[in-house]
């Protein structure tokens, strides 16, 4: 356990700095760093961590070399440009635990900027609260993770143990940015990614599917729309027993740890859809991409197949669909779920730090959401710990995260570095 003195001391430090970080927070989200216009942003880490003083490594991700692994997801698009960051800490002694702390640099499309109070590349701080895409989800954890080790700098200090402090890309629709840090060789003993959590720490956490189903129809005048087929309209069936589905493995979670108490913890969600040509013809072709949840144990492989059975019958019931059947394709998530086991030394040591930069204890609950915590829980066994600040509207209209709760998350991060890897000084 840390000095009590040393840890106010620390942060002190994480308060005094506070308003540098702050401003690297906005200057990151001004960056819009969505898929595949990540480079801009990485560069911009990259060069912010080679100034402090680390080793540096930067690559774009490739496939060939992470297509074989188990947690590899199917990609669709060119990865020129999805280009992972790490920044190395080397003691002049290793003497503590070694550490990983991850964070995604890319971020979801932001709508209509109509729809946003201001730009939403164009961050902005009212009271407590930072907006803009991405301020939340997740660069405000970006720079906690960075400035966590500065306040620490500002005391004399350094870590005693090899930290990497990694910005990786893909986290919103494959995972395979931390699965290729994983793969190029970066392990440590403990991992923290310190994502919009609302100040707690995920216990455990819904694998994700994602796919795009394929609708062919039969194009026509729409003064003879009887004779055709309609694309558009032959995907409600297949919708609809998705939803069924998605009701069915929701009844499964009776009996499992940590989610026969959450309400709703299978989510299926069509995200986007296409079709049709002309307003005046009937429509020849709709795709629609899909979103589905996993219980953690799922083998995202048979409950693909499931999701295509289920595909299958609905076509069967339908008169053109049972010889024109929908086709799937599999283009992003094909992730599993994890648990994160309770009572490590790294989820202690963590709860010790929360509770003197908060005042109170650490509080764990289950997120149907996806998380790259289980590219080192489930390939690495290592303990990762997911944990961040308070938010509101991430992946909606004016994302904001609490400067507040930044702070205290950041002087936890400095406190856990301070305790797990040990100090030495400069």
């Amino acid at each position: 356990m840390l000095d009590p003195k040393l840890a106010d001391d620390i942060l002190a430090a994480v308060d005094a700095g506070f308003a540098a970080q702050t401003e690297y927070t906005r200057d990151l989200v001004r960056f819009p760093s969505l898929r595949g216009q990540e480079h801009t942003a990485q560069d911009f880490v990259f060069d912010s961590l080679k100034e402090r003083g680390y080793a540096m490594d930067r690559w774009a991700i490739d496939v060939a070399d992470i297509e074989q692994h188990p947690g590899f997801s199917p990609v669709k698009v060119n990865y020129d440009n999805a280009i992972n960051v790490v920044g190395t800490h080397r003691p002049r002694e290793e003497q503590g635990r070694s550490l990983i702390l991850n964070g995604h640099i890319d971020v979801v499309p932001e709508g209509p900027a109509s729809m946003w109070s201001r730009h939403p590349f164009d961050p902005h701080v009212d009271g407590d609260w930072m907006y803009g895409r991405g301020a939340a989800d997740m660069k405000a954890g970006l720079g906690a993770n960075i400035y966590a080790l500065e306040a620490l700098r500002a005391l004399g200090y350094q870590p005693a143990a090899r930290v990497h402090v990694q910005s990786v890309t893909e986290e919103e629709c494959t995972g395979n940015g931390a699965l290729s840090c994983l793969v190029r060789g970066y392990r440590a003993e403990a991992a923290i990614i310190p994502e919009p959590e609302d100040d707690m720490l995920v216990r455990a956490n819904v694998g994700v599917l994602w796919f795009r189903v394929h609708v062919r129809g039969v194009p026509v005048h729409v003064r003879e729309a009887g004779s055709g087929a309609n694309s558009i309209e032959a995907s409600f069936p297949l919708i609809a027993a998705l939803r069924e589905l998605e009701e069915k493995w929701n009844q499964e979670k009776l009996g499992r740890p940590y989610f026969d108490d959450v309400d709703h913890p299978i989510n299926f969600n069509v995200g986007k859809i296409e079709g049709g040509d002309w307003a005046s013809s009937v429509p020849s072709w709709c795709t629609f991409d899909c979103r589905i949840s996993i219980y953690p144990g799922w083998d995202p492989k048979e409950k693909a197949a499931e999701i295509e059975a289920c595909l299958a019958a609905a076509a069967r019931q339908n008169s053109y669909l049972a010889n024109n059947p929908p086709e799937v394709e599999w283009n992003g998530f094909f992730a599993e779920g994890y648990v994160l086991e309770e009572g490590s030394d790294a989820e202690l040591t963590l709860g010790r730090a929360h509770a003197k930069s908060y005042g109170k204890s650490l509080e764990s609950f289950v997120t149907p959401g996806y998380l790259d915590g289980r590219v080192f829980v489930l390939y690495d066994d290592c303990p990762c710990l997911v944990y961040g600040p308070y938010s509101e509207n991430i992946h909606g209209f004016d994302e904001r995260v609490s400067l507040s709760s930044v702070k205290r998350v950041t002087g936890t991060i400095a406190l856990f570095i301070a305790e797990w890897c040990g100090l030495e000084a400069l």
